[in-house]
This record gives C-alpha cells, structure tokens and sequence, in this order.
C-alpha cells in the first residue's frame, strides 16, 4: 500500500504545473506532507521492530526490488523529514518578493523540483539494489542543480550550479566504480549486497576508497568539497537550509551504509576517516573566519560540521577494531546526533541568513551592522543557531560533541601509545575546532547584529513576517530540547548503535552523565532567571536610556572608521593561516610624498587553495593546451580535407607494417 502511494504522489507532483500561481506552494506543501506522514509512519514501525521492514516495488529476473527501513534509514528519514518541513514552511514567505518577478512556470518549475529533492533523499535511504540506488541519487543531484540556479539570470549563479553538476557526476562514477568492482568479482546483484560478500573476501581499502570519495564529495570532505562554498550563496536560503541540512548528510548516509559491511581493516578504514575529518573540520572552521558572505561563511561551516561527525564515525570504526565498545558506541552515537543537531542549527543558521538578505539584499557582512534593534526576533534565532554550531550548553551541538568527548577520554588510557597519540589527535582536533568556532560566531554576530549600521542597505530594514518565524520557533524548539533534555535521544540512538556495534548496555550507562547536564543546565537556568527578575523588579522605577553607541572618541561620517570589520577582526587569523586561507590585501600605501593624497581604498579577500590548486590550475592548463592546438582549426575545407587524407595514410601504413 505505502509503494503505491508513493507512485501517486509523484504522478500527482506534475499537477503542479496545472494548479493555478496562488495554490501552487500550498499544493506542493500538501504533497510533502503526506510524504512526511507515509514515511514518519514506515520509521516508527522500524523504531519498534527488531528486523527491517521491506517493501517490495518491482520483480524483475535478476531480482525484487526493495525498500528497505532499518533503524539507520529510519534516523535519516527523520532528518530528511524535518529539515524539508521547515525548509518549506519558511520558503512561503522568503519566494514572496519572487512571485512578481517570476512567471507561473518558473515558480512551478521550483515546487516540482524540490518535491522531487524530497523524494529522491528518501528513496537513497531505502533503496539497497545499486541501479534504483544511482537513478535516485542521480535525481537528487539533478533537482539540486535546478535548485540552485532558481535565479538563473546571474552568472555567477549559473556557474555554480554547473560546477555543482559536474561534481556530482564526478561522485556518481566513482560509486559506480565501486558497485561494478564489487558486484564483478563476487558475481552477485549489483548494489549494496554485493559489499558483503566482496569485503568479506578482497582487500578492502581500495574500493572502500571509491564509496568514499564518491560520498564523501557529496559530503563535502576537504579536498572534495569545493563544489559546496559556491552553490550555498547561490542558491535560495530555503535550499540552502536543506542542502546543508540534509542533503550533504546523504553522504555520510552512503559511507556509514558502507561501513556496515565491512569487518576487516577497520582500523585503516577508521584512521583515513578519522584524519580527513579532523583535517576538514580544523580547516573549514579557520576559511570561514575569513569570509565576508555570510552564506558562504555558513557553507565552509558545513564542511566543519562534516568533519565533527566523520571525527565521530572515525573513533566509532576504530573503537570496532581495537574490540572497545566505548569508543565504538559513544562514538557512532555522537557522530549520528551530530547529524541531526547540525541540520537543526545549520538550517536556523541559513533561514535567518534568509531573513537578512530579504531585508537588506545584501550577503556582506561588512556592509550590515546595528540589525538586533530592526529585527529582534531573528537575532535571537540567529544567537541560538551560533551558541549551538559552537558546541557550547544548553542547547544541542554540545550534547553531540560531550558524547564524542566522552569516547575519547574514557578510551585515553585503555589502549596502546600509538592509539592513545591518535585519539589525543581527536580531542585536540574537537578543541581546535570548537574554539575557532566560538571566534568565528562572535564575529559573525557582532558584526551583523550588533553596533551601529555600516551603511544605508540597513535603514528599511524590519523583522520579518510571521510564516518566515514559525519554522525558526519549531527548530529552536528541538535545539533546546535536547540540549536540555539530552536523555530523549538515547533511546534511538542506542537502536541505532546496536546495528553498528551490536551493544547498547554503553549508552545506557551514559545517560547518567546526561542526567546530570539537565540536572546542572536546570540550575543554571533557575540562577539566570531569578537574576533577570531581581534586575526587573530594581529598574522598574528606573527610567531607560537609549543612545547611540559610544564610538571610542572616533566617532565620524563613516560608521566603519569607529567600529570592528569582519576583516579586522579576523585579520589575526588571515595572517597566521595565510597560506591555508588565501588572504590577498589590495591597497596602495601612501608614501610621505603624498601631500594632499588621492582617494583610495582598501580589499582584501579570501580563496580557497585548494580549489585554486587542484581543480582551477589543471584547468587552466588543459584549456591553454586546447587553445594551442585550436590551430589546427582553420575553418578551411581544403585543410580538413588534407587531415582526412593522412589519417588514412596512418592507417594504411599501420595495416601494411603490421603495427598492431
């Protein structure tokens, strides 16, 4: 039954482009929703059942087949599901300003394809037979492409989603690869099946290595992920809120789905993991300090989020070879909740973003300033997504990082001192990576939010409508949740643990540990309020002051001269990591010639060195060997003629001689 309804919401998501302009959204929203239900169902089956749940869709002679729910796919669908509901939800209000500027099919075009991003993630987490498999990543990256260049008459939009494209094209041969190595020498059903049998009996490392880096570019792991800074300023707030939210965790969906079949050379598999993990999450955090656009800013802070659960999937796949079920199961659990902690905070962090950029129509941090008094509740929503991302209480991203912590440190002094040296490496990765954070944030914050505004973009700026607020109240809802309540998550993330490692006794053991965060967060909680009230109840008979913000005795025409820059203050950064970052100043200095100096200003930007060295130089060089020999391309009919005729000359002479 749920097989058939699935076939008729994808018929029925062509009636899209036949409802009339005003109902469209709404009609696109209903389809999500009975989507949502249809699978929210299939999960809480899975949840409470201890076999998968199959259901067929199709006989074919080489085999059924099937959509397969366990309780990995479950949490994923979960995900899925919820980042896509307030993706839609907040994408009403954020497209209004579009529906005048863009034609019915147009908007329909965007309704069809996001629907079909929707479903297309669900059906990567259910299908296991590898051509159904690649057809549905294949139709999710497509939908994506469309996405991202819904505002396809700027250029800079339309390469970035071409430089998304061929990447993803790039990741779907590499998995092909993969499937075709394992289905061919074992000689079994081309998909996921087939990993069994050939890990079971072939080096593993090698075609291990072919899934990853085909996951791992969607993943967005360093230096596979240079697809992913371009295609989040491009695209719509809403899109980017699921692409970061989501889309990319279908990455770590397809390694952690491969990790499942494998049972030798763990511990390889789990160091590679683990040192590209640490290694994107230490340098996506330091590249973002040194952005401008705040979008492309959240974009290098997916990759370190990325890294956070690969660093949690890495200990987890090494805990399983060293036989230490500590590490093992603290650290899948934290990697997973990480999963969903950051599509809660990311996607808060990209709607807000959202709500600036409508407000303003600018993405330069350096240009806003002084936003907190025009939008209040945004903020708010923005502070929240920031403390979270920064793995700091109460609220989430803490409680998935205290859980990798935890692995770490109670498996510090059980192993040998290689091993020891390698989970130190984590811990001080996981250090380096919060703090960076907390500096980038504070920056971000005070630059947009605080302060007085850096130019006129800020003036006709306002909190946005409600239909853009209520999907940011429904994530900060579960952001508190489980920062506060962090003992509600043990129960599935034990069920999940238990297909990975196959003992839950650990998790259980750890929610005395979380029982106490509650426990001391409640505390907190109860001080910080009766402080606000005691505060309350001695300025009621006080009357409040407001006045422009003291600007140190610099105070001047222009608000930059007496403020912090987002370039000022990550100038520490871009000088000790300038090579990492690619930090360029453009000024000229004055000399003590220029007596009435001329006008002139200063730039600096930032690129990403590893896109510039190994995608954008070798591109450069074949296109300039491809100008070289464009010579031969006369245009002449007298010259092509004369090709013709030495080839066959090549031939003849090749055939006569005997070459070959």
């Amino acid at each position: 039954m749920e097989v058939y309804i699935l076939g008729i919401l994808l018929l029925l998501s062509f009636g899209i482009f036949m409802v009339p302009a005003k109902i469209q959204y709404y009609y696109t929203l209903g389809l999500q929703v009975i989507l949502i239900c249809l699978t929210s169902v299939l999960t809480w089956q899975a949840f409470g059942g201890s076999e998968p749940i199959q259901l067929k869709i199709l006989s074919l002679p080489s085999g059924d087949i099937n959509l397969v729910i366990d309780k990995i796919s479950g949490f994923f669908i979960f995900v899925i599901n919820l980042t896509v509901l307030t993706g839609a939800l907040f994408a009403n209000g954020y497209l209004a300003p579009y529906r005048t500027k863009k034609t019915k099919t147009e908007m329909a075009w965007h309704f069809f394809n996001f629907f079909l991003l929707h479903l297309s993630m669900l059906m990567v987490v259910l299908l296991r037979e590898g051509i159904s498999f690649l057809v549905f990543w294949e139709l999710m990256s497509v939908s994506t492409f469309f996405l991202i260049i819904f505002e396809s008459e700027q250029q800079e939009i339309k390469e970035a989603g071409i430089k998304f494209l061929i990447q993803m094209h790039i990741a779907l041969a590499f998995l092909l690869a993969g499937f075709l190595v394992s289905s061919t020498f074992t000689g079994q059903r081309f998909g996921f099946d087939s990993l069994a049998a050939y890990f079971g009996a072939s080096p593993v490392f090698p075609v291990f290595m072919l899934f990853f880096i085909g996951f791992g570019i969607k993943a967005g792991f360093i230096p596979l992920h240079s697809w992913l800074p371009h295609a989040h300023p491009a695209a719509p707030s809403h899109i980017s809120g699921v692409m970061s939210g989501v889309m990319i965790k279908m990455g770590i969906y397809g390694i952690i789905r491969t990790l499942t079949y494998i049972h030798t050379e763990l511990l390889s598999v789990g160091m590679l993991i683990l040192i590209i993990s640490a290694f994107s999450g230490i340098t996506g955090v330091v590249i973002a300090i040194v952005q401008h656009d705040f979008k492309r800013l959240l974009a290098y802070h997916s990759i370190e989020n990325i890294g956070i659960i690969g660093i949690g999937i890495g200990i987890g796949v090494i805990g399983l070879a060293i036989g230490n079920p500590v590490l093992a199961s603290l650290g899948f659990a934290g990697g997973l909740l990480h999963v969903l902690n950051h599509s809660l905070f990311k996607s808060l962090l990209f709607y807000s973003a959202g709500s600036i950029y409508q407000q303003t129509h600018t993405k330069n941090i350096e240009q806003l300033g002084g936003l907190m008094k025009k939008m209040p509740a945004t903020a708010v929503f923005f502070l929240i997504g920031a403390i979270a991302i920064s793995g700091l209480p109460p609220f989430n991203g803490f409680i998935s990082e205290f859980l990798i912590y935890s692995g770490l440190f109670k498996s510090l002094s059980n192993n040998n001192l290689l091993l020891s040296f390698v989970l130190l490496g984590g811990i001080v990765s996981l250090v380096i990576i919060g703090g960076l954070a907390v500096y980038c944030f504070t920056k971000v914050f005070s630059i947009i939010f605080l302060g007085n505004p850096r130019s006129e973009l800020t003036a006709n700026a306002h909190e946005v409508k409600p239909d853009m607020l209520i999907p940011k109240y429904l994530i900060a809802f579960f952001i508190v949740v489980i920062g506060v309540m962090p003992f509600i998550v043990i129960g599935p993330l034990s069920a999940m643990t238990n297909e990975l490692v196959g003992d839950t006794s650990i998790l259980r053991q750890s929610s005395i540990s979380l029982n106490y965060i509650t426990l001391s967060l409640l505390i907190l909680t109860g001080l910080s309020t009766a402080l606000w009230l005691l505060k309350k109840r001695m300025s009621r008979n006080r009357a409040i002051v407001v006045e422009t913000t003291w600007g140190c005795g610099y105070t001047g025409a222009n608000p930059a001269v007496h403020q912090y820059t987002a370039t000022s203050y990550a100038d520490y950064i871009a000088r000790k990591a300038k090579l990492l970052v690619g930090a360029k100043k453009h000024f000229k200095p004055l000399s003590k010639d220029d007596i009435f100096p001329a006008p002139t200003r200063f730039d600096t930007h930032s690129s990403d060195v590893f896109e510039d060295n190994l995608i954008l130089k070798p591109v450069r060089k074949l296109l300039a060997f491809l100008e070289r020999i464009a010579v031969l391309q006369t245009g002449n009919i007298q010259d092509y003629l004369l090709y013709a005729i030495l080839f066959v000359i090549f031939i003849s002479l090749i055939t006569i001689l005997n070459i070959i």
